[in-house]
């Protein structure tokens, strides 16, 4: 017997809905390589209809008093919590994902996310009101910018809509969200839960919708006239079209793309921990993470043993099924990303040396094995782009200032880690790393309270933290006569 594959909807003003002319893409379990379930592949009309719905519900939402939006948020945190399993085993088939490290590493900070956005929500800083010309006073309004057209990535789907709509929501928007084509189902439940809570609290159904399709859903969203705003994680490609498409009506737009991230590792850095912490930090979610551990700078008097060490890390990390609790990561997304990582290896110079992995793992699946690849120069091919997958590369530096030429050396700007005991040359190195994050003898650890966004290629525009609510908002001053 065969199982038919489960049906996913659009869900616009408070309805699961088909796409309006019947159109379907097939979603496959990237750990089988099969068909599990289909999702609509949305139109013109598709699109046309969740905007109205986000622009009538958005008067009504964006009049509630902050407390009343929190309320939601913090609803929509228990219930997402009260649905745990539920959204780690969709997630889990959505991505292949282990369940145990879903259910450890990505539930809890989501909830956390949400509940924090749930507090920004009443707290909108501003200047205090004053007099700055005489017989008159001054006042700054902080307002939600209006519709929000989001497309999230298909590396984190349930984090990333969170990360998309719950600054969005706490503001005063509404929302308009475009999972990945390759990963729509936990965001389909998410859409599930969220209106569940809506609709039980009475706010309009038109505050939170999901629109399924592929790259021209995603540009009939960006280009449609009613969202104020375009909020997209992806690719340099895609940025570059989101902030040509939004350019003609003037459109805001905020953007978190790629990154290649430096891992610079001094002489005098504990190398057991920075081989521990990095190999987990470049291998977690099969490296498919903008901030991943993925290029390493390592200075050239302990640059063989960190290499030995760390080809032994990967050859200790386990990659496979969901349901198998020893491995760290699963497979690749899909079958076009599988064959871009192997494609990387494949096209090595001759000076490059793969020192672990490099092969696929199994027939079955998209599973790589984890990594590693030394005796690389700052221009080749796999050094300046980002792979997007469980390899870390490994280059040698002499001194200080060839480090951080190297690692500032790319067009990413996102994220970079310095591994030394030595305070004064980290505090050095923090400043001079152009990069949005600098962590300190760590790599890849995210509180909610904190920023997250990148310079130069990565995108513009700060996720989590009061940073990231405030993108969210636009600013009035509003002057009054005192006579």
């Amino acid at each position: 017997m065969t199982t038919e594959p489960r049906r996913l909807r659009n869900y616009i003003n408070g309805e699961f809905r088909d796409a309006a002319d019947g159109r379907t893409t097939d979603v496959v379990n990237p750990a089988t390589g099969e068909v599990y379930a289909t999702a609509p592949l949305s139109g013109a009309a598709d699109v046309d209809a969740a905007m109205a719905a986000a622009e009538e519900a958005f008067p009504a939402w964006r009049d509630l008093v902050p407390a009343e939006r929190q309320k939601v948020l913090l609803k929509i945190a228990d219930a997402i919590e009260a649905r745990a399993e539920d959204l780690i085993t969709v997630e889990s088939e959505n991505t292949g994902k282990p369940l145990a490290l879903t259910r450890s590493e990505e539930v809890p900070p989501m909830v956390d996310q949400i509940r924090f956005f749930a507090g920004a929500a009443r707290l909108l800083e501003g200047r205090s009101a004053g007099e700055y010309m005489e017989g008159m006073t001054s006042i700054v309004r902080r307002e939600p910018v209006g519709v929000c057209a989001q497309v999230a990535p298909w590396n984190y789907p349930m984090m990333m809509a969170v990360w998309k709509f719950a600054p969005a929501l706490a503001a005063g928007n509404t929302v308009v969200l475009k999972p990945s084509d390759t990963t729509p189902a936990s965001t389909v439940l998410l859409a599930e839960i969220i209106g569940g809570v809506l609709e039980e609290l009475g706010h309009p159904k038109g505050v939170f919708n999901v629109v399924c399709g592929d790259r021209d859903t995603g540009r009939l969203m960006v280009e449609h006239p009613v969202p104020a705003m375009a909020s997209v994680t992806g690719s340099v490609r895609a940025g570059t079209q989101v902030a040509a498409s939004a350019a003609k009506d003037v459109k805001r737009v905020h953007l978190e793309l790629g990154g290649k991230a430096p891992v610079v590792v001094f002489e005098d850095a504990d190398l057991a921990k920075a081989v521990e912490d990095i190999a987990m930090a470049g291998y977690f979610n099969a490296g498919q993470d903008c901030t991943a551990a993925t290029r390493v700078l390592v200075h050239e008097s302990v640059h063989d043993e960190f290499v030995t060490a760390l080809a032994k890390a990967a050859a200790d990390t386990k990659t496979g099924r969901p349901d198998d609790e020893d491995v760290l990561y699963g497979p690749l997304n899909n079958a076009n990303q599988l064959k871009q990582v192997a494609g990387f290896i494949d096209r090595l110079p001759a000076h490059a040396k793969v020192e672990a992995g490099g092969h696929r793992v199994g027939d079955k699946g998209y599973f790589y094995a984890p990594t590693v690849v030394s005796g690389l120069k700052q221009d080749d091919e796999i050094v300046q782009n980002e792979v997007f997958g469980p390899v870390i590369t490994v280059q040698s530096f002499t001194d200080e200032d060839q480090a951080v030429a190297h690692a500032n050396g790319v067009e990413y700007a996102l994220a970079s880690s310095v591994w030394t005991k030595d305070h004064a040359r980290a505090m050095r190195m923090s400043k001079r790393l152009d990069f949005g994050c600098v962590w300190i003898n760590t790599h890849i650890p995210l509180v909610a309270e904190m920023p997250h966004g990148g310079f130069k290629k990565s995108g513009y525009g700060k996720d989590l933290s009061a940073y990231g609510f405030e993108d969210y908002t636009r600013i009035k001053h509003v002057m009054t006569s005192l006579g």
